[in-house]
C-alpha cells in the first residue's frame, strides 16, 4: 500500500507539472497573435554535453562560457562555470560551487569580474575574470535568480517572475524593473537573457520560444521558436530538457543557443 500511495503521488505530481507547463504554452501560443515570429537560419551545430543542466551561455574573450545547475533528482549534475570545448560540447571546469549548498544559475562578465547567481539562496558569487578565483559574494532581494546580462551600463537579471531587474554594477542594488508583457498581459517565466543590439532576448521556462523584448517599454515585440531544434535534440537525448541558453558573439556576429541536457549547441542567425 505504500508503495502504491508514492507511485500515485509521483504521478500526480508529473502531471500536475505538465498539465501546468502545457497551460503555459496554450496561454502564450493564444496570445502571441500580433507578435512577429523572426525566422532564423542554422549556421553550424557544435556537440554538447548532455549531463549540462544549463542554466547560462555567455561569450567572453572570444570563447564560449556555460554555467549550469544540479537540480536534486539529477544527482549527477554539478554547479559549475566553464569554456565550452566546440568540438568535443565537454566544459573546461573554471568554478564550481558545493552543489548540496547552492544551485548555479546565470553568470554574466562585467569590467573584469565574473557575476554567478544562485537559484534560491538569494545569494551571488564574484569572481577575477582572469583566473576565476573568488573574490567576493552579493545579496539582492529578488526570491529566486535566474539570468544575466547587461547593456553596457547596467546588471541586468531575471528571477522567474514577469519583471527584469536593473542594477547599478557598483552598488549591485536595484534601480528599476520593467514589467514584461505580450498584447497586454505579464509575460512570466522570463530565464536566460542576451541583450543584442539594444534588446533584451529571454528564453521563457518550459516553452520553446526566446522573446525579444523591448527594454524601454518591456514589451515582447518578437519570437524566436525553437521547437525543431528542441525536437531534433529530444530525438538524440529523450532527456532533453527545456530550451535555455543564448550568447551573442558580438566580434563575429554570431549567436549560440542550446538547451538542458542537449546533445547539440545550435549557430543560428537572425536579423536583430
Amino acid at each position: 500500500m505504500t508503495r502504491f500511495l508514492i507511485v500515485l503521488l509521483i504521478t500526480i505530481l508529473f502531471t500536475s507539472c505538465n498539465n501546468d507547463r502545457t497551460s503555459r504554452l496554450q496561454s502564450l501560443n493564444k496570445d502571441i497573435n500580433g507578435i512577429s515570429l523572426i525566422k532564423y537560419t542554422i549556421k553550424n551545430t557544435y556537440p554538447h554535453s548532455i549531463e549540462s543542466y544549463t542554466e547560462g551561455l555567455i561569450f567572453h574573450d572570444n570563447k564560449l562560457f556555460e554555467s549550469t545547475g544540479s537540480p536534486e533528482n539529477y544527482p549527477k549534475t554539478r554547479s559549475v562555470i566553464g569554456i565550452v570545448n566546440l568540438k568535443t560540447g565537454n566544459i573546461d571546469v573554471k568554478v564550481e560551487i558545493d552543489r548540496d549548498k547552492y544551485f548555479g544559475e546565470g553568470i554574466l562578465f562585467f569590467k573584469n569580474k565574473l557575476y554567478q547567481l544562485t537559484y534560491k539562496n538569494q545569494l551571488g558569487f564574484i569572481y577575477d575574470s582572469d583566473n576565476f578565483k573568488q573574490i567576493g559574494t552579493f545579496s539582492y532581494i529578488n526570491k529566486e535568480g535566474w539570468g544575466m546580462t547587461t547593456d553596457g551600463n547596467s546588471i541586468i537579471m531575471s528571477d522567474g517572475t514577469n519583471f527584469i531587474t536593473y542594477w547599478d554594477p557598483d552598488s549591485l542594488k536595484e534601480i528599476k524593473k520593467i514589467n514584461i508583457t505580450y498584447n497586454g498581459s505579464s509575460a512570466l517565466y522570463a530565464n536566460e537573457l542576451e541583450f543584442i543590439n539594444g534588446y533584451i532576448y529571454a528564453n521563457i521556462w518550459t516553452t520553446n520560444y526566446i522573446a525579444k523584448i523591448d527594454p524601454k517599454s518591456g514589451k515582447i515585440v518578437g519570437l524566436i521558436d525553437l521547437t525543431t531544434l528542441f525536437l531534433k535534440s529530444r530525438k538524440e537525448n529523450p532527456q532533453s530538457e527545456a530550451t535555455n541558453g543564448i550568447a551573442y558573439d558580438s566580434k563575429r556576429n554570431r549567436i549560440f543557443v542550446t538547451g538542458k541536457f542537449w546533445p547539440y549547441i545550435f549557430e543560428i542567425k537572425f536579423q536583430h
